[in-house]
């Protein structure tokens, strides 16, 4: 029954672990020891675990490849993905500002999917957006160190934002899983 198919073989680059992305000794997430202490520290390592994956699932690809759009009529791609979240990252501190709020990265109606197109430029351009976005979001965070302080027009708690961070980055990370196998079928926990 084995037949022509056009998708890649499953693989992983770990050895001692096959079903993992990466052994533990080659993982930059991998930390010994204990966790850390406390409920703001917790969330701060989780988040910046979660933003190290997206970056980890995009490793090693061409323009193409993260350009590369997931099952029609969906828009996502690994680029998308980046995209979107340096946009996320920018309307959270719009959460907690009571000024005007910062205007969108890439226009209104998917613009993040919808541009995120095969050119090298715009790849390049996704990942200092996505830099620069987050370095804001934790600076402005800096600030407010209270989990229970209510910011914004709207009251939004910082603890708020956080676990929407993390669960946002989560959320998508899954995505990038599957988006990647179906690249090059490298597959990871």
């Amino acid at each position: 029954m084995g037949g022509m198919s056009d998708r890649p073989a499953r693989w992983s680059q770990a050895s001692v672990h096959p079903d993992m992305w990466a052994d533990p000794d080659d993982d930059p997430r991998h930390s010994e020891g204990t966790g850390p202490d406390g409920e703001l520290a917790t969330l701060r390592e989780f988040l910046t675990g979660y933003r190290l994956t997206l970056l980890m699932k995009c490793e090693g690809l061409d323009p193409e490849q993260l350009a590369r759009r997931s099952v029609p009529p969906s828009t996502m791609s690994l680029l998308g993905l980046v995209r979107h979240l340096a946009e996320v990252e920018r309307d959270w501190r719009n959460w907690i500002s009571d000024g005007e709020p910062l205007p969108s990265l890439y226009g209104e109606d998917d613009g993040d999917f919808e541009g995120a197109v095969a050119d090298r430029a715009v790849v390049d351009a996704a990942y200092a957006d996505l830099a620069r976005e987050q370095a804001a979001t934790d600076a402005a965070l800096a600030a407010h160190p209270d989990l229970g302080e209510r910011l914004g027009k709207d009251g939004t708690s910082v603890r708020e934002l956080l676990v929407h961070a993390v669960e946002e980055y989560a959320r998508h990370c899954g995505h990038a899983d599957l988006l990647r196998e179906c690249i090059d079928g490298r597959v990871g926990q």
